[in-house]
């Protein structure tokens, strides 16, 4: 169903307006980059927020081949004339890496567009939230930390006036469809995430609010298979109480929950357009059950990003943050306290082939492998009678400042630099390794050099972890070709 899905909607793509003209953008990449570290990993930033590009190996060497195109239509010539709002665009980007034993599409993808409106189908870098990716230490939605999830949905990419409020209201959002891989627990897990953002003012000063939602729902283990039906979707997608089958099958004389692993968040703030600087402050609070959407819910990501217009300036981007998640619904008894990120049933977590897909800062058994003997990475393919515990996430409860900057060194340097300082609780967990708490200093230094006349720009960075957790370093270097825009103009007859 999933490629049947797809292929059609490649074909509906093709198709539209075949007497339209089309604005060809095609751009092909290749890149190659090297990494090694003092120690059997490698430090937290090198390989994190990078959509699983780069293996966590302590020496590795990823290549990878990408081609975009974009085609803005037009009908007629009143259309050729207006900005061609009408788009449809495709990508792919292949990745080898893990010493030339893994090779996987990290973006594979078909876009087609109205203006703001989008409908999306397959694999493509995306995170949430209204913080720079580049420069945050990543969204307690979806970072960019793990490779995207296969799905399929519709989208308004930006904020868009609502009718009668003089563009005083506007809003954007998505809703989506997609598939995890088998490599967790529940095999043949459907996800569900829907994203409304709403945006007050017209002028230099605007507030925002808005709420992330996001399911794993429809998986099967051994004799389980949960409700993965028609009904089970609306169930899902209207956040309706309903026994999708996960109720009782371990437990009895339960009354039905919400299907589905749910999670979100929400998140609010402001912009204000300066004379000198766009600043923009935000903060996430996540949720995974009604319990979470309380005011005493104190855990959350609170960031400041300042943008400096002048030309001559030299940072391009400064954001702050900080990160508190150790409270976990203290106001609650212990036995209803949330471990965020973990679920009884789907036991895999918000994690997608061995990476988090929110904040990389939270840690999973198979990074906490590499620091402590205690922890071993679950055999999601194991037999179904293993017995599987509820903490693959295995240090939830952190308290951690972050800051990182981009700026320009000279004219063809392009520079990165990020120091994030975290303590670590574990869960609520009294035995783990993590009691007492660890510190850990995570550092990256990185440098773009561009070379114009041959296209070509080389990448280097050094990675410093220090701490409680892990003393490593780690060095990357790689280069990127890129070849085109190959503009053309063609009419399709």
């Amino acid at each position: 169903m999933r490629s049947f899905l797809i292929y059609t909607a490649t074909l509906v793509l093709i198709s539209i307006n075949t007497k339209a003209q089309f604005a060809d953008s095609l751009t092909i990449s290749i890149g190659a980059t090297a990494t090694t570290a003092t120690k059997n990993y490698q430090p937290l930033w090198l390989t994190s927020n990078k959509f699983g590009s780069i293996a966590d190996n302590k020496s590795d060497l990823s290549t990878s081949i990408g081609l975009y195109n974009i085609h803005r239509l037009a009908t007629g010539k009143r259309g050729a004339n207006s900005g061609k709002p009408w788009y449809v665009s495709y990508g792919a980007q292949l990745y080898n890496n893990n010493n030339f034993n893994s090779t996987f599409a990290q973006q594979a993808y078909v876009k087609a567009g109205y203006k703001q409106w989008q409908f999306r189908a397959g694999r493509f870098a995306e995170t949430t939230g209204e913080m720079d990716a580049a420069t945050s230490s990543g969204s307690l939605g979806i970072s960019g930390n793990a490779v995207p999830i296969p799905k399929i949905g519709l989208a308004l990419t930006e904020y868009t006036a609502v009718p009668f409020t003089k563009n005083f209201v506007k809003f954007k959002g998505q809703i989506s469809h997609g598939w995890f891989n088998n490599n967790r627990y529940m095999k043949d897990a459907l996800y569900h995430e829907k994203i409304l953002y709403v945006q007050l003012g017209k002028k230099a000063f605007k507030l925002y609010a808005g709420v992330q939602h996001f399911v794993e729902w429809g998986g099967r283990r051994g004799n389980v298979q949960l409700d993965r039906s028609l009904k089970g979707f609306f169930d899902v997608l209207f956040v309706k109480q309903a026994d999708d089958g996960s109720v009782g099958t371990n437990i009895t004389g339960l009354p039905p929950n919400r299907p589905g692993d749910q999670r979100g968040l929400f998140e609010a703030g402001f912009t204000w357009d300066t004379k000198n600087a766009l600043i923009h402050a935000y903060q996430q609070t996540p949720f995974e059950t009604g319990r979470d959407v309380d005011i005493r819910n104190i855990d959350r990501l609170i960031g400041l990003k300042i943008i400096p217009k002048k030309q001559e300036s030299f940072f391009k981007v400064i954001t702050a943050e900080l990160l508190y998640t150790y409270d976990m619904l203290g106001f609650v008894e212990i036995s209803d306290r949330q471990s965020f990120y973990n679920n009884g049933f789907y036991k895999t977590g918000w994690e997608n082939d061995d990476r988090i897909i929110g904040t990389p800062l939270f840690i999973n058994r198979t990074r906490a492998g590499k620091y402590f003997n205690a922890y071993t990475p679950y055999n999601w393919n194991a037999p179904d009678n293993t017995i599987f515990g509820n903490d693959n996430i295995v240090n939830n409860r952190v308290v951690a400042a972050h800051i990182g900057t981009t700026y320009k060194v000279g004219r063809l340097v392009d520079a990165k630099t990020m120091f994030t300082y975290s303590i670590n609780y574990g869960t609520h967990s009294t035995s783990s390794p993590f009691v007492p708490n660890k510190k850990q200093l995570y550092s990256l230094q990185q440098f773009n050099i561009n070379i114009p006349k041959v296209g070509i720009k080389i990448h280097a960075a050094v990675a410093v972890d220090a701490g409680q957790l892990s003393d490593n370093v780690g060095f990357l270097l790689g280069f990127s070709r890129q070849f085109g825009p190959f503009a053309s103009t063609k009419k399709n007859n």
